[in-house]
């Protein structure tokens, strides 16, 4: 139950804060959908811009304009490339790719898309989120999973950068 409170705190305070440019708390929230009839995990993450630049900026040492109108497409390849270094699944075990998609931007935070196809049957999901963790130490990564019409959240942390469901 603390947990769940916690989680749902995070969130509140996530969309709230985010209409600020600046931030005091490091979070960023994953959503993932099990589409069973597209046999296919439909993801959305949400994840403050200036966080992105800051570690595209360290990891990669270039600057990053992402969000911004100078924002090229240089910096969308490798937005695109840390979140999937730092963003791995597996279904029953079995590692599974994830494919980005697109992008947008709503105050200062950044949306992605991605998807995960040719799931039949999900007995399992594993998920291991590592992404802005070298960031700052507070940095917490909010999964939160809609998997046969159940729904359930997971916290990542440094601490913590791995959790399983079983169904």
């Amino acid at each position: 139950m603390k947990k769940s409170v916690f989680i749902s705190f995070s969130l509140v305070m996530f969309v709230v804060l985010s209409a600020f440019s600046v931030h005091k708390f490091y979070v960023s929230i994953y959503q993932i959908q099990y589409a069973q009839e597209k046999k296919m995990l439909q993801i959305t993450s949400r994840i403050f811009v200036d966080d992105l630049n800051t570690v595209l900026k360290r990891k990669y040492n270039k600057k990053t304009f992402l969000g911004e109108p100078n924002e090229s497409q240089e910096d969308v390849a490798l937005m695109e490339k840390y979140l999937l270094e730092h963003i791995s699944i597996k279904i029953n075990g079995h590692a599974k790719p994830i494919r980005y998609l697109s992008k947008e931007m709503e105050g200062n935070v950044l949306i992605c898309y991605y998807n995960s196809k040719d799931i039949s049957k999900i007995k399992s999901f594993e998920i291991q989120n590592t992404a802005l963790l070298e960031l700052s130490e507070d940095q917490q990564n909010i999964v939160q999973t809609t998997i046969y019409g159940k729904k359930q959240n997971l916290l990542m942390t440094t601490d913590n950068v791995k959790g399983l469901l079983n169904f």
